[in-house]
Parts: structure tokens; C-alpha cells; sequence
């Protein structure tokens, strides 16, 4: 039989334990909101080092939010601006942004984020980016050191949402700014997670409203993971009022639209660091102004007259070129004389059709072709020579006099 003094003992080592049991769990659970307390503190000291640590530029991050369910947390509130800067407007402003883990790619057994941005403002103001701080500026390492700093792990999917972009140059007069704004862009599978077969298997589309009210769009695909990233995209600038260019023109060339349209398209393939591409600017229905001061009027109306015979197609109303470019990335140039003849050629000839050419494709970037095999190089040139002979066929004076209304899909070759 147990006596008194040994159930007394048995009774209070009982208790002890319970109270050993629960005192840990309490332990640990007080150090867990602790450290959910302070880690927002920590994470924002965190990245407010990165960004100092960023060479010739200063920033700050106001708070940071932990979202541990979701593997996410939150930076509000981030700027970056030039450390010597003549103003105050920041280069980079990112009021909202949300990184996290991308939990289907998990499905997919990869660990990989996704970044959400919403407001993001990119604001270039040409004085402030024009001098050097003594610490020298930021090369691509230190940008990707900084963004892998804020991201350790890589990320596939980015999305940005009522962007803005803009150039501003405060000492023209007036002062130029040019901007797209209600900018949304996507770019999904960077870390190829999915479609690992293709070739470029990251799809990429932004839309957004230009300066005079223009419409936006960018669309193709990119292959990113290599150094020099491929990739297949197409360009467009609709709609937008010419008059919304008179600060850019009249600083630069004095002259202002009254009236009219100016759009933009343009295709760009790079591939194993070769590029080809072409950019095509369109004025339509455009009336320019220029100086008031009596003869000098006279004079320049007549000026600009005969140059508007001599540039536009008249049955279309349109002022038009095409920029061809081509080169590797260390010195991409657009051909001058190529520029020159194509404007001539859309005065006299034809007229631009409003849409970019569908002319540039992947495999154009490849340099002289390398990348095919003799049988198909062979195939390739019997094909070129057929269509150059059917071209000749019709003769010059022919085209010529009657327009030639087919699109000039060989103009980049020319």
C-alpha cells in the first residue's frame, strides 16, 4: 500500500510535469510572435541596406509585410532616386508589391516567385541622369546582385499593374514629358517551368495609354535564361495625337503639329546575341506649324509645303519610314541611307500599310543564316532568286507608275 508521504510525493512530481509540459509549448509560441513581431523591423533593415548598397543611387522601403501562410511578404512604399540628382522626382517608385512563392510550380517540383506590382512608376528626368557620382553608377551585376538580394529564389512569373513610364526633360521650354501610362504587363513561365521544348517559351504582353491619348501593345515571347536573352517581339504606338509631341519637336526643331495622328510599330528578333529588327514611325492628316514673324512665316509655310509634297504619299495623307536595325547588342545603329530611301520610297512608290510587317521572325536574327543546314541554305536562295525574278518580271517604270500596292515584306533586306 502506498503510504501518505510517498502519494504526496507521486501528486507533486505529477504536477511538476504537467507544468513542465505546458511551459515549453507557452515558450515557444511567446518566441514565435516575437520573432512575427520583429521580423517585418528586421526585413526592412534588411532591404534598406540592399538598396543603399546600390552604387550611386539612395532609397528607403516605408514598411514590410510578413504573410508566412502563403510564403509572401510585402514591400510598400520603395523608392530609388540618383544621389546627386537635380530634383526630387523619384527614378524608381513602387508604392505596392507582393513576392512570394509560386505555389503551382511546386506541383511542377520547382521552388520558384512570382511578383506582383501595382503602381509601379519608372520616371526618367534627362538632367538627373546625365552626371556621374564619385562612387561611379550601377552595372548590371549590382542590379541583379540587388534583385537577387530582395528575391532569393529565381522568378517566373512578374505582373505589373497601372504602370507608369516617362521621360522628362525639365531644361527644354517647356519642359518634355513624354509618358505611358495605365501601363499592365505580364511575363510568365521566365524559369521555363512549363514548355521546356520551346524555343522561346516565355510569353510576353503589356498594353498601356500613350502621351495624346495612344494605345499600347507589346506582345512576343523571350527565352531569358540566357546570357543574352532570345527572344521575338512586335510593337505598336496607335492613335496617338501628334499634337502631344509639340513640346519634344518644337524644343528640338521648332516646329508644332496643329493637327493629326502619330503612331509607331515596330517587330525585334534577338537570337544568340544578333539582332534584327525595324522600327516604323507614321504621321497622318498631320498640319505643322512654325514660326509667326511675317517673311520668315512666308517662308518656312512654303518650306515645310514642299517638303510634305515630297515626303508624304498623297492618297493616303501619310508621312512615313522605316528604321531598319541590325547588329549585334554592343552596337546596334539604324542605316541612314536605308532610312533615307525608305521615306522616298513611301512618298513616290507606296504607302506604308498600318500595321507592323509580320516581316521580322526569330530565325532572322540568326547572323548570315548559321543556324541552317546547306540543304535548306540551297532551298533558301532558289527560293529568293524565283521571287526576284518574278519581280524583275513586272519592271521598274511598272511598279512605279502604278503603285506597287503589295507589302514590301524584303524592305529590312534591301
Amino acid at each position: 500500500m502506498l503510504t501518505l508521504k510517498t502519494y504526496m510525493t507521486i501528486k507533486k512530481k505529477r504536477k511538476a510535469y504537467k507544468k513542465k509540459r505546458y511551459t515549453f509549448p507557452i515558450i515557444l509560441l511567446v518566441l514565435l510572435i516575437a520573432a512575427r513581431i520583429y521580423l517585418p523591423y528586421y526585413v526592412k533593415n534588411y532591404v534598406n541596406k540592399v538598396l543603399a548598397d546600390i552604387p550611386g543611387y539612395y532609397g528607403q522601403v516605408d514598411n514590410i509585410g510578413i504573410s508566412l501562410w502563403r510564403g509572401a511578404y510585402q514591400i510598400n512604399g520603395m523608392y530609388l532616386n540618383k544621389i546627386d540628382a537635380n530634383t526630387q522626382v523619384p527614378f524608381l517608385n513602387f508604392p505596392e508589391n507582393d513576392i512570394s512563392v509560386e505555389w503551382k510550380s511546386l506541383f511542377k517540383g520547382e521552388i520558384v516567385a512570382e511578383i506582383e506590382m501595382n503602381r509601379p512608376e519608372v520616371i526618367y528626368v534627362f538632367e538627373d541622369q546625365q552626371s556621374t557620382p564619385e562612387e561611379g553608377m550601377a552595372n548590371v551585376d549590382d542590379w541583379t546582385k540587388a534583385l537577387t538580394d530582395l528575391v532569393p529564389l529565381e522568378i517566373n512569373h512578374f505582373e505589373a499593374h497601372n504602370g507608369k513610364l516617362s521621360f522628362v526633360q525639365l531644361s527644354a521650354e517647356p519642359n518634355i514629358d513624354l509618358s505611358i501610362e495605365q501601363l499592365e504587363l505580364t511575363m510568365e513561365n521566365l524559369r521555363n517551368v512549363v514548355e521546356k521544348n520551346r524555343v522561346l517559351p516565355s510569353p510576353v504582353k503589356a498594353t498601356g495609354v500613350s502621351f495624346g491619348g495612344g494605345n499600347v501593345l507589346l506582345e512576343g515571347n523571350m527565352n531569358i535564361i540566357k546570357e543574352v536573352p532570345d527572344m521575338d517581339l512586335a510593337f505598336s504606338l496607335q492613335k496617338s495625337n501628334a499634337s502631344a509631341l509639340n513640346d519634344l519637336t518644337s524644343y528640338y526643331s521648332g516646329l508644332d503639329f496643329e493637327n493629326g495622328t502619330f503612331e509607331m510599330y515596330s517587330e525585334i528578333a534577338i537570337a544568340d546575341g544578333y539582332l534584327k529588327g525595324y522600327v516604323k514611325p507614321l504621321l497622318r492628316d498631320t498640319k505643322l506649324i512654325g514660326p509667326e514673324d511675317g517673311f520668315l512665316e512666308t517662308l518656312w509655310e512654303g518650306f515645310i509645303g514642299f517638303f510634305k509634297f515630297v515626303l508624304k504619299n498623297q492618297s493616303t495623307d501619310t508621312v512615313a519610314t522605316l528604321v531598319p536595325i541590325e547588329g549585334d547588342l554592343n552596337g546596334v545603329e539604324a542605316g541612314v541611307w536605308p532610312t533615307v530611301g525608305n521615306i522616298f520610297k513611301n512618298a513616290w512608290i507606296k504607302a506604308f500599310k498600318g500595321e507592323t510587317n509580320n516581316s521580322i521572325e526569330y530565325k532572322d536574327a540568326f547572323k548570315d543564316n548559321d543556324s541552317l543546314t546547306n540543304k535548306e541554305k540551297r532551298q533558301l536562295k532558289r527560293e529568293e532568286r524565283k521571287a526576284e525574278r518574278e519581280k524583275d518580271s513586272a519592271g521598274f517604270f511598272k511598279r512605279l507608275f502604278d503603285g506597287d500596292n503589295t507589302e514590301d515584306d524584303d524592305q529590312l533586306s534591301n
